[in-house]
């Protein structure tokens, strides 16, 4: 049996621990829409799709889907995943694509400390021309910046910018010059170990 072209969806806010009693919003996703919901959750693993795809229900920020599971079977799969994008390391990096950086931990796996985006990170104090994404983007053109995979929950490319102790001390020096606003979320650089940069495709 042919997968759906159309599937109705039910979803509401996932409360862990707790019954939900918050009211259930009903919605039609195309194929194509659940599919990209359901890669940003397991990325391109087909049987992790498929059992998704089967049981009917995801969490997916901070909500809880749920359908009428379905089977698919992997030939059938396969053509529709190759509708997606797929990780391409030899994408050269450019900065000036790039739209957010997350900053790790040295945990394993790495946490995401804080998530900066350029457009903040583009202001200045007063009196000061350089912003800290300047610094950020000195700091990427003076390292070796590594293709980091590809994100179908940011539909973005990933390059990950190790830190060593000079380039760690000169970008916590530039955030602590930076708006007030933003130097609470960006002191966790002293105890940074890479950023990842964020690079949204052109049509993903």
């Amino acid at each position: 049996m042919a997968p759906p072209e159309t599937i109705p969806v039910r979803y509401t806010e996932e409360e862990a621990g707790y019954v939900s009693f918050r009211p259930l919003v009903k919605q039609i996703f195309s194929l194509n829409e659940l599919l990209d919901m359901v890669l940003s959750v397991t990325g391109r693993d087909p049987d992790r799709i498929r059992q998704i795809l089967r049981s009917g229900t995801v969490v997916f920020h901070f909500y809880r889907y749920w359908w009428q599971g379905f089977e698919i079977a992997e030939p059938e799969l396969a053509p529709l995943l190759a509708r997606f994008p797929d990780p391409d390391p030899s994408r050269p990096f450019r900065v000036e694509n790039c739209t957010v950086a997350l900053i790790e931990d040295n945990a394993k796996p790495p946490r995401v400390l804080t998530e900066i985006e350029r457009a903040a990170a583009s202001r200045t104090s007063l009196f000061r021309r350089r912003s800290f994404w300047d610094a950020l983007s000195s700091a990427a053109a003076a390292a070796r910046v590594v293709y980091h995979g590809y994100s179908y929950l940011r539909h973005a490319d990933l390059y990950r910018l190790e830190l060593s102790d000079e380039p760690r001390a000169e970008l916590a020096a530039a955030a602590a010059r930076a708006p007030r606003n933003l130097r609470r979320d960006m002191a966790v650089l002293e105890r940074a170990a890479r950023i990842v940069l964020v690079c949204p495709r052109s049509g993903a």
